[in-house]
């Protein structure tokens, strides 16, 4: 059974349709890539299946759990964390502030301090800049706490909306690494990204949006050699 299924999902903004029946699933363990233009949905997809948008019509399932009946606040402590796009960190926290506030679901403070040793053995930075104002931060290392306090809540499945935005390209590279690593520890991975070859170079298998829709699916490393998609999305 998939982890994660999402089947038929429509969702308006006012009178707009702006989710056409999408369908797809995420199976324990996998990376699965969502890829598209800007305005394609893949934001708003990633809002209604945390809650933050309503759907008008449509199912979505989180280990057999329907989500569209289930608060946004209790998604959290079912498996599910979020790291929206532009990072939204507590500006004026300290880094080591804005990690606990990332647990906030959990209760074990022996089993919280060994989660911010593990986010510190994966972003050594954070470690060096622990007390320091997290708006201070670079953006690579503004997304790596984004990062790192959504792996606080000790999720199953993380769900990422433009990690890469406005970064440099080594950082893009260390970011993409990190997901990787996320990944091989046994954390499932949903990520939207619109550079569309690097998502697809680490993801499983990803689906391809075009307005609301879904318009190809399959295996990453097919869809990075279909034609088609290098003239659209990958600039070759």
């Amino acid at each position: 059974m998939a982890m994660l299924k999402v089947e038929n999902l429509e969702v308006y903004y006012g009178m707009i349709k702006a989710i056409k029946g999408v369908s797809f699933e995420v199976n324990e363990g996998e990376v699965i890539a969502l890829i598209g233009a800007n305005g394609a949905g893949k934001t708003t997809i990633l809002h209604t299946i945390t809650g933050l948008i309503g759907a008008k019509a449509g199912s979505i399932e989180f280990q057999g759990k329907d989500l569209l009946k289930t608060p946004a606040h209790k998604i959290v402590s079912m498996g599910m964390a979020h790291v929206p796009e532009g990072r939204r960190i507590f500006q004026e926290l300290t880094v080591l502030e804005n990690l606990k506030l990332g647990a906030y679901t959990r209760s074990s403070k022996s089993e919280i301090e060994d989660t911010i040793k593990m986010i510190y053995s994966k972003f050594p930075r954070l470690e060096e800049r622990k007390e320091q104002i997290a708006g201070t931060l670079s953006g690579g290392e503004q997304q790596m706490l984004a990062m790192g306090r959504a792996l606080m809540s000790h999720p199953k499945i993380i769900l990422m909306d433009e990690p890469s935005m406005g970064l440099s390209p080594l950082y893009v590279n260390e970011i993409f690494k990190i997901i990787e690593e996320i990944s091989s520890s046994g954390t499932t991975v949903l990520l939207v990204e619109q550079n569309a070859k690097k998502a697809l170079s680490i993801a499983d298998r990803a689906y391809v949006l075009e307005t609301g829709n879904v318009v190809l699916e399959g295996k990453a490393k097919d869809i990075i050699n279909d034609d088609t998609i290098k003239k659209a999305y990958l600039g070759e």
